[in-house]
């Protein structure tokens, strides 16, 4: 039998657990900015990641309810809309893997999966100082 016609990695895994597997890893690369795994999951990876960045830049409703739908998290959903897709500059090839050496259990070869630009963390807001604190009325005094 040949092998024409099948796309992606199997990882030992059935479908379900193939596409939780990849939206995690998803999930974590857009909220830790870049993750270290093996070779061949950080290159399973790339071409969903980089298609929904894509999506993410349009940034109209109909993107973001896709993003939110493709990694199951509103608020990472929200913030790649929000704040890491309008950073990116470029139009493609978002992502960059690098090669990091072999894993000392089974030897499998790991990479380093993290954007191409640098991408900064959105100050968040700091709430308002309250009003100054109400001084207390002054009680009427009983006659």
């Amino acid at each position: 039998m040949h092998r024409h016609g099948y796309k992606g990695r199997k990882f030992g895994r059935e479908n379900d657990q193939r596409t939780a597997l990849t939206r995690g890893l998803m999930r974590s690369l857009f909220k830790y900015k870049a993750i270290n795994t093996t070779l061949a999951k950080a290159k399973e990876i790339r071409r969903p990641a980089e298609k929904l960045i894509t999506i993410a830049k349009k940034g109209d409703l109909a993107s973001r309810r896709l993003v939110i739908a493709r990694l199951n998290d509103q608020l990472l959903g929200n913030d790649l809309v929000d704040n890491i897709a309008p950073q990116i500059k470029r139009n493609s090839g978002y992502l960059k893997i690098e090669r990091t050496g072999f894993r000392r259990g089974d030897n499998s070869e790991m990479a380093t999966i993290a954007f191409v630009d640098e991408i900064k963390e959105k100050a968040e807001k700091a709430p308002k100082a309250e009003k100054a604190e109400k001084k207390p009325a002054a009680k009427k005094e009983d006659k």
